[in-house]
């Protein structure tokens, strides 16, 4: 009875104090935007970034996820993906401390994005052969290629705005810089846990992912083509449309905390703001250009928000180019950070809750923020090598 009656005392306090600090949050932050813009500015500035976003970026952004989500598919069915899962093998336990297979969830993730390695890590078709600390670490290693060929493809077909010429070889580099957030990730957490006594054999029950499936049917070939085209571009469809909330939210408010206002003052437009971040990213600026060559704080908002949707990120630099603040360094930075980090704090609590482990995202958090970091600067000092040695 007293356990009932504490539970119910419990979430009477909740139900009064959580609406009251969201009104207050909620009332500060808004109010703070519209004492600086003002309210009807403000309201405008807002709606219109949205729909910006919407026509300019996100639209885009559908039509790379269905067309890696047809090449994709096609690579599936044709077995290109098991053709370098093979050749990728010898390299997992020497830089991962994985089995060969992990290669195939480093793949998989990849081409589509970082929840597909459950489906993998509950198959026992695939974890037959890893110890529970390197299934455990599956969540960090495949978070790190997550939307890789989405964010590469992006970045790759910018242009620069004086030369014309576009991004291809910082996109190149920026996955060097991923592959080395990955390692650090990867081997952090395994070396996090692997003395916890409390970790248990994991055991799933009738669960397979279609991912091992056999590919590939009697149907004639132009059929198995057609339709591995047409399924990969549907999927690039919902991965199109699961990306809008978190460009449509979270760069919208990104955006109004990043730039500032017009020379000629507010007037409700797109892409008008209190360029809050970059004032506080001022104070450890020194940091920020040391680590990964930031010359403008405001840059230092993709990886803020790398953190929760790596869609919403790359929704920020098409500004950044048309500003003139970014080049072939930061571009770098931006693809290494935003594949390795690609939203793992929307992601990782969800993934280890369905592994049964819930208990340890703050240290799979930890060793990935790390990771992340670490990709930023190996593709940041990458690109400095490079184009020394390139003249």
């Amino acid at each position: 009875m007293s356990d009932e009656l504490s539970t119910t005392s419990s979430t009477g306090v909740r139900q009064v104090v959580e609406p009251l600090v969201l009104l207050i949050v909620a009332g500060l932050f808004f109010g703070y935007l519209g004492r600086t813009m003002g309210v009807t500015h403000m309201f405008n500035t807002l709606f219109n970034t949205a729909h910006q976003l919407l026509m300019n970026t996100v639209l885009f952004l559908m039509g790379i996820t269905v067309l890696t989500g047809a090449a994709g598919r096609l690579l599936v069915e044709f077995h290109v993906i098991s053709l370098v899962e093979r050749m990728l093998v010898p390299l997992m336990r020497p830089l991962f401390n994985l089995p060969g297979r992990a290669a195939m969830a480093a793949l998989m993730t990849f081409f589509s994005d970082n929840p597909a390695i459950i489906g993998l890590a509950k198959d026992r078709r695939f974890n037959h052969s890893f110890k529970v600390p390197e299934i455990i670490s599956l969540t960090n290693f495949g978070t790190s290629f997550g939307m890789g060929l989405i964010v590469i493809t992006f970045m790759a077909t910018l242009q620069n705005q004086q030369t014309g010429a576009t991004y291809f070889m910082p996109a190149m580099i920026g996955l060097a810089g991923a592959l080395v957030g990955a390692i650090v990730s990867t081997r952090l957490m395994q070396r996090f846990i692997r003395n916890d006594t409390s970790l248990h054999d994991i055991h799933f029950a009738d669960t397979h992912s279609d991912l091992l499936d056999g590919h590939g049917s009697n149907d004639p070939v132009w059929l198995r083509f057609l339709n591995a085209l047409l399924d990969g571009g549907k999927g690039g469809v919902k991965m199109g449309v699961a990306i809008i909330p978190g460009v449509l939210i979270i760069s919208t408010f990104v955006m109004v905390l990043t730039f500032g206002a017009p020379i000629t003052g507010y007037t409700g437009g797109a892409f008008e703001g209190v360029a809050l971040l970059p004032r506080l990213a001022g104070h450890v600026s020194w940091l920020f250009e040391l680590l990964f060559g930031f010359d403008h704080a405001e840059l230092v908002a993709f990886p803020i928000t790398s953190l929760g949707a790596v869609g919403a990120a790359m929704s920020l630099v098409p500004n950044f180019i048309s500003q003139g603040i970014i080049d072939g360094s930061d571009i770098a930075v931006f693809t290494a950070m935003g594949m390795c980090w690609s939203g793992y704090l929307s992601t990782h609590t969800a993934m280890l809750d369905s592994l049964g482990f819930r208990q340890l995202t703050s240290k799979a958090i930890l060793a990935h923020t790390i990771g992340g970091v670490c990709a930023g600067v190996a593709a940041r000092y990458l690109y400095l090598l490079l184009t020394s040695l390139m003249g």
